[in-house]
């Protein structure tokens, strides 16, 4: 049995699908590059026939990679199946992914069907994927709750109508990592044929377990996990690929390993979290702004004697240098860019140019940038709004009404307005609704502090309701009321056109 494991990443399809982290065309070609520099082996484009958009950001991914197979999802429909083979003519390794629910629960109220009717559905599906590519991957939605002689019949069938992979999701999150382990084990034993394709893992983190399930998995027969950067995905996410890569190098009595370059992981796990406005948690694993620091004495103590007394894995190893160019006042341009780089981010001579005049207003106010703020900076010269604001003048205290005083550019026209509030944000977001003249609500308003300090940049995570739908809006600022206001008018730019 191979101990290659293939790197299947969905950031871009099962990850982006997390409210308010969508992305468009060109900030996913940025993300596709980075996972191509990291070394995945596929690369899930998206759902072609979901939406125009995802259908062309297949198209476009596909042209803009050279070695990774391009994937693109579909449901066991025959519509589903043709789009995705449309959107995938670019690519150079392509991949069909097709498949359907396999669980008494979803056969029954989901699909209103019976197993042997899914059977040939999935069999179909197969079937059809294969007049359009070679490589057809199939999945067995909720496989984590179907029953492992069912799910072993269903597999038999896909892979005589000629899948050459196998996916086995626990969609739910389910399963227990002995128990997933031996559904693996089940179907390595018992399927014939099963020698002739890969076995893939998809887990979800429902139970805080996605790692440790994919990584039993692995251990159990399977040689595909799938995957995203920082473990993002829906309701708790997916598995995390950062997690798996570095389990299977810090345990190598598994002679299990990747092709993945475990130095480029630092910076597509920020590339990824600034893109989509999703901070890494602290104490996130291996890419947590804690996951190498030491505060307990004793710990201090045995990391400055002996690195591997509290640490088995080098930082390094994983991108973190130590050691990185400190960012000022005083920094050049160079700097600047060279950071961005490190990160992951590459900006036009002209952006870069309106971040590097950002990041001088910045720094006078901070003593030090921290990458945070950079990948704020780059976020923030990487987009062109129809509406920005050009001014905010804001007056509160205690004992007085706060009033606002806003200047927006609309399509280079500028229109102004005032207004009292419930402080001073309420203000702001008033005046700015006197301007735009839309019915809008506030659903969420989230603050969070970079790092600790009342001169540091404060980032603004806003939900707004207009027309019966939802809008999400993000913005960074040192102050926190600009911050709010821009979040606000970051949100209108997504459904005023």
């Amino acid at each position: 049995m191979s101990d290659k494991i293939f790197i299947f990443d969905t950031t871009l399809r099962d990850g982006e699908q997390v409210p308010g982290c969508q992305l468009n065309t060109v900030e996913k070609i940025e993300v596709a590059k980075s996972l191509e520099e990291l070394g995945v082996d596929i690369i899930e484009a998206g759902f072609p026939v979901s939406s125009p958009g995802d259908f062309n950001s297949v198209v476009e991914i596909s042209k803009a990679v050279t070695w990774p197979t391009i994937c693109a999802l579909t449901r066991a429909v025959p519509n589903d199946i043709k789009v995705a083979a449309e959107a995938l003519q670019y690519a150079r390794h392509k991949r069909i992914h097709t498949g359907i629910g396999t669980s008494d629960s979803h056969i029954k109220y989901k699909f209103n069907s019976t197993r042997e009717e899914i059977i040939e559905r999935a069999v179909a599906a197969v079937a059809y994927a294969k007049k359009f590519v070679e490589d057809v991957q199939f999945y067995a939605e909720d496989a984590g709750r179907t029953d492992n002689e069912y799910l072993a019949r269903v597999v038999e069938a896909v892979i005589k109508a000629g899948a050459t992979v196998i996916n086995i999701p626990d969609t739910t999150g389910y399963c227990l990592p002995g128990e997933f382990g031996a559904k693996i084990k089940y179907l390595v034993e018992h399927v014939d044929g099963i020698h002739k394709v890969v076995i893939s893992t998809h887990c979800h983190n429902d139970l805080g377990m996605a790692t440790a399930n994919t990584v039993s998995g692995l251990i159990n027969g399977a040689r595909q996990a799938e995957v995203t950067i920082n473990g993002i995905g829906e309701r708790a996410g997916n598995t995390a690929l950062e997690e798996v890569v570095m389990t299977l190098r810090s345990h190598r009595e598994l002679a299990l390993d990747t092709n993945i370059n475990a130095t480029r992981i630092s910076s597509i796990s920020r590339q990824v979290s600034s893109l989509m406005n999703m901070p890494v948690q602290p104490n996130k694993a291996i890419v947590g702004r804690n996951a190498f620091a030491h505060s307990s004495g004793i710990h201090q103590d045995g990391v400055l004697k002996n690195r591997e007394s509290y640490e088995i894995i080098d930082p390094k190893d994983v991108g973190i240098d130590e050691n990185s160019i400190v960012l000022t006042a005083r920094s050049g341009r160079a700097a600047l860019k060279h950071r961005m780089h490190v990160l992951g981010v590459e900006l036009e001579k002209e952006a870069l140019d309106k971040a590097y005049e950002a990041f001088l207003k910045l720094a006078d106010r901070k003593k030090e940038i921290t990458d945070d703020d950079v990948l704020m900076l780059a976020g923030e010269h990487r987009t062109n709004h129809r509406i920005k604001v050009e001014y905010l003048q804001v007056t509160s205290g205690v004992g007085i009404k706060s009033v606002a005083s806003v200047g927006l550019n609309i399509a280079g026209e500028r229109f102004e307005a005032c207004a009292t509030g419930n402080g001073p944000v309420d203000a702001a977001i008033s005046a700015i609704k006197i301007i735009i003249r839309r019915q809008m609500l506030v659903k969420e308003f989230l603050i969070q502090a970079i790092n600790k300090g009342s001169n540091d940049v404060g980032k603004v995570h806003m939900t707004v309701e207009h027309d019966g739908r939802q809008y999400y809006g993000f913005s960074a600022n040192t102050d926190i009321v600009a911050a709010s206001a821009e979040a606000f008018v970051d949100a209108i730019n997504k459904f005023v056109v």
